[in-house]
C-alpha cells in the first residue's frame, strides 16, 4: 500500500483500453488507488491506468465534496465497471490528475446505473460524472476527447493544490471491504476543477 506515481498525457497507457482486471489482484491495487486519490486534496478519483497498472479498475469517492450529491455511495471501488443505463445530460467543469494543467467542459449523463464485480448501484449529478470519467480512463479515452470546442470549452488551470510526497508509504487507510461498498467510483477523478489533480472529476 502507497502512494503510486501519477502518469500524465502523453503517457500512451492513457490512451490504452485496459483489460479485465483479475479478482486477486483487486484488493492490493484498490489500497493503492485509495492511497494515491487521498494524497492529493479534493481528489474524488483515480483509474488504474493513471498509476501504470493496465487493469479495468478505479475507485470514486466524492463524500465531503462540495458538491456531494445527497444520493452519494461513498467510497466505491469500480471493478471492471460498465455503464447499463444513462438519463439526462449537464455540461460542466472537469479537471484531471494526468491532465494537471487544463480543465473543461464536459457533457456527461446526470444519473447512472453501473455494474461492477461488486454488484451495481444508481449513481447520480456530480458522483455520476466522476463515475462517467474513471470509467472513460479505462477505455482510453481523456476528457480532452469529449471536448466539443477546443477554443469554448478548455482552459487553463489557475490554481494548484500541493503535490503529495510520491512514493511515500501511507497510513492505513480505510480497508478494501469497507472500500468496496456498493462498488466504488470514482472520480475524478475524477472531476472536480477547483482542486490540481482530478477527475473533476479530478482524477
Amino acid at each position: 500500500m502507497a502512494v503510486r506515481e501519477v502518469l500524465t498525457y502523453p503517457d500512451p497507457i492513457l490512451k490504452e483500453v485496459m483489460e479485465p482486471v483479475q479478482t486477486d489482484r483487486v484488493d492490493a491495487l484498490a489500497e493503492d488507488l485509495i492511497d494515491t486519490m487521498r494524497s492529493f486534496p479534493g481528489c474524488v478519483g483515480i483509474a488504474a491506468p493513471q498509476i501504470g497498472e493496465r487493469a479495468r479498475l478505479a475507485i470514486v469517492d466524492v463524500t465531503g465534496h462540495r458538491k456531494e450529491p445527497e444520493s452519494s455511495n461513498g467510497l466505491v471501488v469500480l471493478a471492471n465497471p460498465r455503464v447499463l443505463e444513462a438519463e439526462g445530460s449537464e455540461l460542466a467543469r472537469e479537471g484531471c490528475l494526468s491532465i494537471p494543467d487544463l480543465t473543461a467542459n464536459v457533457r456527461r449523463a446526470t444519473r447512472i446505473r453501473v455494474a461492477h464485480a461488486g454488484g451495481e448501484f444508481w449513481s447520480e449529478g456530480f458522483e455520476a460524472r466522476c463515475v462517467l470519467h474513471e470509467l472513460d480512463h479505462l477505455d482510453g479515452l481523456l476528457f480532452l476527447d469529449r471536448v466539443a470546442s477546443l477554443s469554448d470549452d478548455l482552459f487553463r488551470r489557475k490554481n494548484y493544490a500541493p503535490a503529495p510526497e510520491r512514493g511515500a508509504e501511507s497510513p492505513p487507510s480505510s480497508n478494501t471491504a469497507s472500500a468496496s461498498k456498493a462498488g466504488a467510483e470514482s472520480g475524478s477523478g475524477s472531476a472536480d476543477p477547483s482542486s490540481a489533480s482530478a477527475s473533476g472529476s479530478r482524477g
